[in-house]
């Protein structure tokens, strides 16, 4: 399928500002594409003419792609996330949409579906159903690690890229979550700047630093059991190495609208094999 036209977009939210792609059919159904982890919105590029007919606006989260970092000495803690897609979508003036979101995205959408399904009439998920838990009894130690990462992170210098392929291989390089040459090409297309000498990411460093707080798997399961809306996700297969098979069938277990497909893939598939991750999405 062509690849849709997408505009781009920014939205001014009261605290900062995002910027975004919007495609489709301004006048049909509402859907917010929420990316993963150091992604950006052309993480949706390939999957967004199977939403033409959708009112499609694909998100920079805060610290991603081209949207605002967030103010010096903040944190980017998960939460802040449910807030931020909440102001953007009161600002794009939708009651109602959907969620988009693949990895980091799901989360955010799975958690802001449960917590306010007034609003939320519709879940895509792709590699994500709920956010990354952590035992209670290892919260001392994660809340140490991040204050040590946070002590060093402002003297911390940029790497300077001398074009965009060597950025494209820096991507490719994470043994856990492998990407097409293709997709990553399109993330840092997006996910950089330029500056004199080349490129740098354009991301805040601040995102690679330790969480400092995470909910234990206990209260995740709690926010996922108030899910109600339609659920399609589609899982790789096989499973990326980092995903606990048992704790992930329990959290499916706990939404009786949810409609899982598994395909041959890695976690970002929905950029390698777009139209079967579509169909499934669809039904």
């Amino acid at each position: 399928m062509t690849r849709a036209r997408a505009k781009e977009i920014d939205i001014a939210l009261p605290h900062l500002r995002l910027a975004g792609l919007r495609s489709g059919n301004r006048h049909g159904p509402k859907l917010l594409a929420i990316h993963g982890w150091l992604d950006n919105a052309a993480s949706f590029d390939a999957l967004s003419p199977w939403f033409d007919d959708f009112d499609l606006v694909a998100i920079d989260l805060p610290g991603h792609g081209r949207s605002d970092h967030r103010p010096r000495g903040a944190w980017y803690h998960y939460v802040d996330y449910l807030y931020d897609v909440l102001c953007c979508v009161d600002a794009l003036g939708w009651p109602r949409f959907a969620v988009l979101g693949h990895s980091l995205g799901g989360a955010i959408g799975s958690v802001l579906a449960a917590a306010l399904p007034e609003r939320v009439e519709a879940l895509y998920l792709i590699e994500a159903f709920g956010p990354i838990s952590t035992p209670s009894e290892k919260s001392l130690a994660l809340l140490r690690a991040a204050l040590g990462d946070r002590a060093g992170i402002d003297a911390k210098q940029l790497r300077i890229f001398p074009n965009l392929d060597a950025p494209a291989a820096a991507r490719r390089q994470h043994p856990q979550m492998p990407l097409s040459a293709d997709a990553a090409l399109a993330l840092v297309t997006r996910g950089t700047r330029q500056v004199d000498g080349g490129h740098v990411w354009s991301s805040d460093p601040r995102l690679t630093l330790t969480s400092a707080i995470r909910m234990t798997e206990e209260q995740i399961r709690n926010c996922l059991s108030g899910i109600t809306c339609p659920t399609r996700l589609v899982l790789a297969d096989p499973a990326m190495p980092f995903v606990d098979q048992v704790m992930m069938n329990e959290r499916l277990a706990l939404v009786p609208q949810l409609v899982v497909a598994r395909l041959p893939g890695t976690h970002h598939l929905h950029m390698d094999i777009a139209e079967p991750v579509a169909r499934a999405l669809r039904g």
